[in-house]
Parts: structure tokens; sequence; C-alpha cells
């Protein structure tokens, strides 16, 4: 018998008439009557020329070939059953977008993960970390965390908190004074936008009152991530956001030997319409907005 060709519907009566030792049994839980799950297994015997069942006066019982055919169709009807219900699970699970810089992501939203499971375990968050600018108007994020002073043009946005910087190292490296930062290497990391207010070493440098000291032995990255994994690391020096090094600062395996601190820019929640937005994206919103009015440990 092919594929095209197998009878779905009298299997399916044979299947639940075997697991349940009964027509009438079958008929009740297919909401048919027990006539037309006779009907239908007298159809699929005649058709594949196997007698399935010992057809008694007050029961039916599976002949030998029918014990064969069972436990295969009961196995694959199952599996339809337990893999229908997940993805009708993942589909209908809320889901909930949120974009934000590659450095925000990985070390401020994603140590936070297991506490917003913990309040929405009915929704899953997509996190796209990404440097460059997401045009919610046309793309599927549905929560923006900006970095920045603005303005965002189109978009309904709330500053969460303003961004600290400050020297932070490894303790193995034995920095505790200014005066150290002339024998070890800082760490520096490139702004996507130049602008006077960045917090650079050069601003932290004036603001301090101290001379730039010369630029041999310094190490750049392109992202503060690596920055702050190369100050881990025991390489240098680095000047980076205070809340997104409070793990490694809590941790031990960052410093923050000295101040100044100094002002970063503005992280801001960034939507397209708050009023409009579904139930579960406003409990996004509303967890972020706790969050970091909480501080910045996790």
């Amino acid at each position: 018998m092919q594929r095209r060709s197998l009878p779905l519907s009298a299997l399916r009566a044979f299947e639940a008439a075997a697991r349940l030792g009964s027509f009438k049994a079958a008929a009740e839980e297919l909401a048919v009557t027990p006539t037309a799950v006779s009907h239908q297994i007298r159809a699929l015997e005649a058709g594949t020329g196997l007698a399935l069942f010992d057809r008694q006066v007050r029961k039916v019982t599976l002949t030998e070939t029918g014990a064969q055919l069972y436990p295969v169709l009961r196995d694959g009807f199952d599996k339809f059953e337990a893999t229908l219900a997940r993805l009708t699970q993942q589909r209908t699970r809320a889901q909930v977008s949120i974009s934000a810089t590659n450095a925000f992501t990985v070390k401020w939203l994603v140590p936070r993960m297991a506490d917003f499971r913990r309040l929405h375990p009915d929704i899953d968050l997509q996190l796209q970390a990404s440097d460059d600018l997401v045009d919610l108007r046309s793309s599927t994020v549905d929560i923006a965390i900006r970095y920045g002073r603005g303005p965002y043009p189109g978009l309904v946005t709330q500053p969460l908190f303003t961004d600290r910087f400050a020297p932070v190292a490894n303790p193995r490296l034995g920095v505790v004074s200014p005066d150290d930062l002339a024998r070890v290497p800082l760490i520096r990391f490139d702004w996507k936008r130049a602008q006077t207010e960045n917090p650079t070493w050069e601003r932290w440098f004036s603001i301090a009152g101290r001379p730039l000291p010369p630029e041999g032995g310094q190490l750049r990255f392109s992202d503060e991530g690596h920055a702050i994994q190369a100050a881990v690391a025991g390489h240098g020096i680095a000047l980076v956001s205070l809340a997104l090094v409070d793990d490694e600062l809590r941790a031990g395996h960052l410093v923050q030997p000295f101040g100044p601190e100094i002002d970063g820019h503005t992280y801001h929640l960034a939507m397209f319409g708050e009023r409009d937005a579904s139930v579960a994206v406003q409990a996004v919103a509303g967890w972020l907005r706790h969050a970091t009015k909480k501080g910045t440990s996790p």
C-alpha cells in the first residue's frame, strides 16, 4: 500500500479501538458512532487483506497481526500529537525583541535574563545586538535601547539612566593611584560618533587635571565589550562603563582603584508607540524601567 493511498481515518479508528479495547469507547473518543468505527475497521481489513480483530459478543481483541500493527500506529500518533503541541505552543507564546548595543546586550541584559524569566515566564525575549541604529518602523524590533542624547524622531523615548565611566583594572596589576597610569597600558575602544562629551581617556585626564601619558603600549578595540575583557585579562587599565562591569567589580575580577568618575551618555528606552504595543511589549518595557531604577546589579 502506497503512502498516498493510506486510509488515515481507518487507521485512526483502528488505533483508538486497539488502545481502548472497544469499538464503542473508540467511537466516543472520535465523536462518531460505533457502527462507523466498525465499518472503517472492516474497510481497513478488506483493503489490506488482514484480520486485525477477533470480534466476540461483548469485546474485541487484537489478532496477532493487529498486535503487530498497533504499537507502530500508537507511537506514530503519539509523536504527531507531541510535535503539534510543541509547535502550537511555540507559535502562541508571546515574543518580544529588544535591540541594543553589543556591549549592553552582553554585559547588562544577558545577566538579567534569569530575573526576567522568573517574573515573566510566558514571554520569550529575542535579543538583537548591534551597534548600528535599527529602524523600528521597518523591522521586527519591538523595543530599542538607544545610547546618546538623541533626539529620536518618530519614537516614544524615556531615559533609563545616565552612564558613569571610571578606570578599572585587574587587581593583579597593582594599580592603586593615577601615578600607575604611566606604567600600565591604557585600553581604549572606538566610539561610533566623535563627540566632545564622549567619555574618552582624553576627557578623563582633563577632568583629573593630569597630563595624558604617551601613546606607546596602548591597546585599542572597536567594541567596548572587548575592552572590558582585555581589562579582566590584565592587559591594562580601561575607562569603561561602571554599569557594564558591575558583575566583574562585585566578583573581584576588576577593581576601580581611583576616580574621578565622569558622565557618559544616557540610555533611553525607545518604542514606536507604547499605547499601541502589545501587552507583552508593555510588560518588557515596564521590566526595563524597573530594572534600571533598582540599580546596576542583576
